[in-house]
């Protein structure tokens, strides 16, 4: 007779692969280059503080899944100057002069193996089949959910020309797995695509995608700048006086799209990832008229509850006195008129 494991044992064993995953992408054997935040003190959580928080972490939060608009599907191949929210950091963007993807991750999991690692809350709010043709993509960093492999390779089989812009030390990887068009860039460093300048800044992040390899590739965030509209990625974050630095040095963008969730606990992920609160003063050290959250509703990667980052979002708005439409976390698939006052308009 088959013997059957108890549920609890199953679920202890998925723990423990999830724990050894992040613990693995959290040790360095490697020679290569190594990277540092613009503050050399705050560097990564290591596996003994990984250890301590799956020991001492709360119960997972319940798998929700957030609401999806189809509103994307009125958009047709005049329509410009648009955003969508696909999910967690990926962003469909049209800025007037060319579309782009931020950080595709279409994948069910966002993971190295397809059995195991954080899984998908909502599908994407576009299928990959789905999307226009693109132009640029952009990667913040290289952790899994942010460098997506078969979601890189799937685009580029139906657009061949598209360009992929990585931070620094990543281009090998793209490389080894037949992707083109691939650019490689240090904080600062910029190249142009037909009429949009792409920057990449500075954010307080960190790198790794297995044993070997931490901090061995740059991280940050992407400033496009088109004739008539400035747009900032930030990728994944924590707090940090990047933020002034960029708007010091590139002027406000008109509109930026920031992280608001995996937050909890802030002992462990203050460094590495804004809280709503944080996410706000972002906005406000860019000087950016209008924001649009992502990074939250699409993965359980942290402690808190799967709706919240939206709800103190508001309720950080409304201590501050900040209209509503200042931050936005917005509904997957929503169209987002990028032109303030604006629809998005036809060429």
């Amino acid at each position: 007779m088959k013997s059957r494991l108890p549920l609890f044992i199953k679920k202890n064993q998925i723990l423990a692969i999830g724990v050894l995953f992040f613990a693995l992408a959290s040790i360095s054997c490697s020679v290569a280059e190594t990277f540092n935040n613009t503050d050399p003190t705050v560097v990564p959580k290591g596996l003994g503080e990984v250890i301590e928080w799956r020991m001492t972490k709360d119960p997972s939060p319940k798998r929700v899944a957030i609401e999806l608009s189809d509103e994307w599907r009125n958009l047709d191949a005049k329509s410009t100057h648009y955003a969508v929210w696909i999910g967690h950091a990926t962003y469909l963007i049209n800025n007037g002069d060319i579309t782009i993807l931020s950080d595709p991750i279409f994948s069910e999991r966002a993971s190295p193996v397809g059995w195991a690692g954080p899984e998908r809350l909502i599908p994407p709010a576009i299928e990959l089949e789905q999307l226009p043709t693109i132009d640029a993509v952009v990667i913040s960093h290289n952790h899994y959910d942010h460098l997506d492999l078969p979601s890189l390779k799937a685009l580029q089989k139906t657009n061949p020309e598209m360009v992929i812009f990585v931070p620094q030390g990543d281009k090998d990887l793209l490389d080894s797995q037949g992707l083109s068009n691939v650019s490689e860039f240090r904080w600062w460093e910029n190249e142009r695509v037909k009429q949009t300048e792409f920057t990449f800044t500075p954010v307080q992040h960190w790198s790794g995608r297995g044993i070997t390899g931490r901090n061995s590739s740059l991280w940050g965030a992407w400033f496009m700048k088109a004739p008539n509209l400035s747009l900032y990625h930030a990728g994944d974050t924590g707090y940090s006086g990047d933020f002034t630095v960029t708007r010091e040095r590139m002027g406000a963008p008109d509109v930026a799209f920031i992280p608001i969730g995996a937050y909890k606990p802030r002992w462990f992920m203050k460094n590495q990832h804004v809280n709503p609160a944080e996410a706000v003063q972002v906005a406000l050290d860019l000087q950016v008229p209008r924001s649009f959250g992502m990074h939250w509703g699409t993965f359980i990667l942290t402690d808190e509850a799967i709706e919240e980052p939206r709800k103190v979002l508001a309720e950080e708005l409304r201590a501050q006195k900040l209209a509503a439409d200042f931050f936005v976390a917005p509904t997957p698939g929503t169209i987002l008129p990028l032109l303030k006052n604006k629809k998005q308009i036809s060429k």
